[in-house]
């Protein structure tokens, strides 16, 4: 934990003045918010390590890049189209660029892959994934449970009926999925590229509110008071609809 604190700590410190970054192997690294545009002479990100690209960040151009096996470039939500241009890259099994839209919550509404274009003179690699899905959409509320009903008095009065639960909400509908426009050199083998450009699932359905007891029979010493009926539970709500798919469009120089 203390390695993993002090790269973070590094990260932030010094990538700004560095043009040659690396995240170690197993660690994570953010990249500091120091304005929209950056240029790396060289950036390798080793094996199960992951680097953050912030939502400030609109324009990346990296020399050399370096991906080890199941290494990770996260990219996070923006409205903004991140340009991310690679002129010389070697790319590991596993390796992973992902840029997809945050889920709802009931504080925020799920937002959309991130728009990404991304320019590539030359790349080995076997496999890569751009994964620019969109988030899911936020929960429907679930419903109130009914309030029970009171027992009868043995001097006057009568049990009271429990009270019916309310309705879940539906969901709201999943964030669209990104678009992508790839550039391209022709020797690059782009059907290699593995983009993923699902829109976001649909909200999970609220769920139904529960039935309030009827109150409860009384003996008492003269008569006795016969219990009253429960409520009715209410209805779950519906999960919401998928968000639409993003674009891909492949561009070749």
């Amino acid at each position: 934990m203390r390695n993993l604190l002090l790269v973070l700590w590094l990260g932030a410190a010094t990538a700004a003045a560095d043009t040659q970054i690396t995240v170690p192997s197993h660690a994570l690294m953010r990249l500091p918010n120091a304005g929209s545009a950056l240029q790396l002479e060289r950036l390798e990100v080793a094996d199960h390590a992951t680097l953050l690209i912030p939502a400030t960040l609109t324009e990346l151009r990296i020399g050399q890049l370096l991906m080890g096996r199941e290494a990770r470039i996260g990219v996070a939500p923006s409205e903004q189209a991140l340009r991310l241009e690679v002129l010389d890259g070697e790319i590991a099994p596993g390796a992973w660029i992902s840029a997809r839209g945050a889920a709802g919550s009931y504080q925020r509404p799920a937002t959309a892959g991130r728009e990404i274009h991304l320019k590539l003179h030359r790349l080995t690699f076997d496999d890569l994934t751009l994964d620019v899905r969109g988030g899911r959409g936020t929960p429907g509320y679930a419903g109130l449970d009914g309030a029970h009903g009171q027992p009868g008095g043995c001097t006057w009065g009568q049990a009271s009926a429990g009270h019916d639960g309310q309705d879940g909400s539906d969901g709201l509908a999943g964030a669209a999925g990104g678009k992508v426009t790839l550039e391209a050199a022709q020797h690059v083998e782009v059907e290699r590229l593995r983009v993923l450009l699902d829109g976001g699932a649909g909200g999970e359905a609220g769920a139904a509110g529960r039935a309030g007891r009827g109150g409860k029979a009384k003996g008492c010493l003269l008569y006795g008071v016969d219990g009253a009926p429960d409520g009715k539970p209410g209805q779950a709500g519906r999960e919401g609809p998928a968000g639409p798919d993003g674009a891909l469009q492949v561009l070749r120089f």
